[in-house]
């Protein structure tokens, strides 16, 4: 990490994730919605993939019609994502988010300038593995890849994910 990035994850790791965006039901980006304990759906449409979350009820569309990334996007949590076929494996470019988001859970720290490649691969019918590197320039002295390994939840839906209802801090509180 650079040092600042180290300095941030250090202290969100000391105030126990605090100023976690998603505690505040936003979604949780990329990397990350691929790796919480959540399940999510893949549906191939026309001209895209889609991908729903259950965790924050959120979802992406990453664009198979051809186009690029583009230059200067207006920024988001989720990025803009554009995919492809590589023989089996699909894969995901996305780029175009805000500089808010956590890399993941423990808090690693992401910025604007960060590049998110994702390859799925179908290991067998049960088995997927997502290949993921990030490269973010600003945050971390090189790219780095990591690989998440999921089963299949045959015959199960996603369930509802109300984040706002449990809010019973005193900020949501007051005026209730």
């Amino acid at each position: 990490m650079q040092p600042w990035a180290a300095e941030l994850y250090k202290q969100r790791r000391a105030n126990e994730s605090k100023d976690d965006p998603t505690g505040d039901c936003i979604p949780g980006g990329v990397p990350r919605s691929d790796a919480v304990p959540y399940p999510f759906k893949i549906v191939n449409a026309d001209k895209m993939v889609i991908i729903m979350y259950e965790a924050v009820h959120s979802y992406r569309q990453i664009f198979i019609d051809g186009r690029a990334l583009p230059k200067d996007p207006n920024p988001t949590w989720q990025g803009y994502s554009v995919g492809h076929w590589e023989g089996g494996d699909f894969v995901a470019e996305t780029t175009g988010f805000n500089d808010h988001g956590w890399l993941d859970n423990d808090g690693h720290p992401l910025t604007d300038a960060e590049h998110v490649t994702e390859r799925f691969h179908r290991k067998d019918f049960g088995h997927l593995d997502i290949v993921i590197t990030v490269d973010d320039p600003k945050a971390y002295t090189k790219p780095f890849t990591v690989t998440e390994p999921f089963k299949l939840l045959a015959d199960t839906d996603l369930l509802e994910y109300v984040c706002g209802e449990n809010n019973k801090d005193l900020q949501h509180l007051v005026g209730k």
